[in-house]
């Protein structure tokens, strides 16, 4: 029987993502269906969308599955359910485990920072890849990791490594997002305002500069140019908008409206 034809969001979110192919998730006997809904919704957070089930216990479909994968409905609606692991990443070329115990096999151990480079070095190759996670209960059997290139190691607290399968695939699918999000790491948000005009900038600083000359602050002459800078570096690490640039500019005039004025170079 076909698998079930990916539905218009899917594709939609996969090309979203960019050119390349996010890697499949395979969970190997998961239990529980409130925790493949977990996944899915982990899955459609970070534009994962290929969903594979080996033998779920409770069978499949699972409501409890549905209920908790919300608006995430889509990813369940096209998992594929598959016999065993070998037949789930039979199509791939590369295959990445994750495991929080120490098989004792001769595998790269990665963290899943660099387990999100190696899958988007292979995406970059047009090397389809996927991601195995193992059952709720025990995890992956050693048989499995061993049909994996290698294997990731979530670091957690040494005395208590266990995570939800939910927050498993949440992490992993965090850190493949994060290799290619272009997010910027700082940034102001200013709500609908444009960014201040260099020109209606420049006339803010000298309206304060002249106000505040005229008030005696920049003395004394010596020391004017760098307090200017100063108050300028000050101004632009705000990154105004054109409202608070007008904003400021009438502060400005409202507190020095009706003060007495005095030449700077004439103080004693």
């Amino acid at each position: 029987m076909p698998p079930p034809r990916a539905p218009e969001w899917i594709t939609t979110v996969a090309a979203a993502m960019n050119e390349f192919t996010p890697p499949a998730i395979v969970l190997s006997e998961p239990q529980l269906g409130e925790n493949i809904g977990a996944c899915a919704r982990a899955m459609a957070n970070f534009g994962l969308t290929d969903l594979r089930l080996v033998n779920p216990r409770d069978g499949w479909p699972n409501p409890k599955a549905d209920a908790m994968a919300a608006q995430a409905q889509p990813v369940i609606t096209a998992a594929r359910i598959y016999p065993g692991v070998g037949q789930a990443i039979a199509e791939f070329g590369l295959v990445l485990a994750t495991t929080a115990r120490n098989r004792s096999m001769a595998k790269p151990v990665l963290t899943p920072a660099a387990a999100a480079l190696r899958l988007r070095e292979a995406a970059a190759k047009r090397v389809a890849s996927a991601i195995l996670f193992g059952n709720e209960r025990a995890g992956l059997t050693n048989d499995e990791v061993a049909l994996a290139d290698s294997v990731i190691t979530i670091p957690t607290a040494p005395n208590f490594s266990s995570l939800n399968l939910g927050q498993a695939v949440l992490l992993i699918g965090y850190e493949w997002f994060r290799a290619a999000d272009a997010t910027l790491p700082e940034q102001i948000g200013h709500g609908a305002g444009l960014p201040a005009a260099r020109e209606d900038l420049i006339r803010l600083f000298e309206h304060l500069e002249s106000e505040l000359e005229q008030g005696g602050f920049l003395f004394p002459p010596g020391n004017r140019a760098g307090m200017v800078r100063n108050l300028r570096n000050i101004l632009h690490r705000a990154q105004l908008t054109d409202q608070e640039v007008r904003t400021l500019r009438g502060v400005i005039v409202a507190l020095t409206k009706g003060k007495p004025r005095r030449n700077a170079e004439s103080k004693d």
